[in-house]
């Protein structure tokens, strides 16, 4: 059995379908000709493509002769698909970067990250950095996103409590058109909820209340933000603001809340497998991620804010200091709801919250 075959057997046996990862191949601006067997630079990210592309055109005019694959998969199913390969005696990709910041932080916790000390390291601010096995390369809000012409001549909810009292009246023309991620199959929408209950000591009466409106839930971002702004949708909770801030410049019916009770932070974690095809690539392009011109293209032509202190973007950077902000810090405190038994208990008192779907 060729290998192909076999992980397709094996994601379908641990429940991944292999559709759910799309391939984007960005070909070597210059050929190494000479090198038969050059290895390309492949990368697992849940970065959308069109966000990611300018970084990685970018990243190959520093080093020409590479080939890319880039594969843009769920973060659970990159979670599990890197375990997989590993378990497997495979390899998998020479670094992985996503915005589940908490099974990136499992991944380097149970020994499929290996350490590097990058070249910008000394710049990276220590929240961001776990045993330099995992890096935060990002800031990004957690926003509230709403359809303005459904809000026209409403109050927009500021705070949470806000949003509760909102969706306590019930309405009848809210009910079904409030979104958030679906926490089984978002590992990022996990992640936020787990901090919401740790900060806001009202979240299960905000998601009973939810329920209560027939809330939608989704595996991605994107998809929310399309919903809002076709007005199928006037409200989406816990989002990433760096999607929606890009949006919302393109888009003049996308409003964004920076929630003023607090703001979660989020950055997401890159970091290169034990079992990667080719380390050193994984090095050279976590070097770049990282470097002063990594970062600018990161924030300004991807609009994800840089973690490296200083650095402008086209609104200027996301400053982490404020009192409304609460940066996700990288390291095993991320771990807490990863246990199988409170991560069950979790997501049974949100199904018990949300009530009869």
């Amino acid at each position: 059995m060729g290998l192909r075959s076999f992980l397709i057997l094996c994601f379908i046996a641990i429940g991944i379908s292999p559709l759910q990862a799309k391939e984007f191949r960005f070909p070597a601006l210059s050929p190494q000709k000479s090198i038969e067997d050059a290895l390309p630079l492949i990368i697992y990210s849940t970065t959308d493509i069109d966000i990611i592309s300018p970084v990685l055109r970018d990243f190959q005019q520093t080093a020409p002769d590479l080939e890319i694959i880039y594969h843009d998969i769920q973060s659970v199913d990159l979670y599990e698909r890197v375990i997989a390969e590993t378990n497997n005696a495979y390899k998998t990709a020479d670094l992985v970067f996503s915005s589940a910041m908490d099974l990136q932080i499992k991944l380097a916790n149970d020994g499929y990250a290996s350490s590097y000390s990058p070249a910008n390291r000394a710049s990276v601010p220590s929240w961001a950095n776990w045993r330099d096995e995992a890096f935060g390369v990002t800031v990004e809000p957690v926003v509230i996103v709403y359809n303005k012409a459904y809000f026209q001549g409403k109050k927009v909810p500021k705070t949470r409590s806000d949003l509760l009292d909102l969706l306590e009246d019930q309405s009848d023309e809210l009910f079904g058109r409030i979104a958030t991620y679906d926490v089984n199959r978002s590992g990022l929408g996990f992640l936020f909820l787990s901090r919401d209950i740790e900060l806001y000591s009202a979240t299960w009466d905000l998601i009973r209340a939810m329920g209560r409106n027939g809330l939608k839930t989704y595996s991605s971002t994107g998809a929310i933000l399309d919903q809002v702004i076709q007005g199928k949708v006037v409200l989406g909770y816990n989002l990433l603001g760096s999607y929606a801030l890009a949006r919302s410049e393109r888009e003049e019916n996308l409003g964004v809340i920076l929630p003023e009770d607090y703001t979660l932070v989020m950055s997401r974690i890159a970091l290169i497998p034990r079992a990667a095809q080719s380390p050193t690539k994984g090095q050279l392009f976590l070097d770049y991620l990282l470097s002063i011109r990594g970062q600018t293209e990161l924030t300004q032509k991807a609009q994800l804010n840089a973690v490296i202190p200083g650095i402008k973007g086209v609104k200027g950077q996301i400053q982490i200091e404020g009192r409304s902000l609460r940066p996700i810090k990288v390291g095993t405190s991320l771990l807490v709801y990863l246990d199988q038994l409170k991560r069950r208990r979790l997501l049974k008192n949100w199904q018990r919250a949300l009530g009869p779907r």
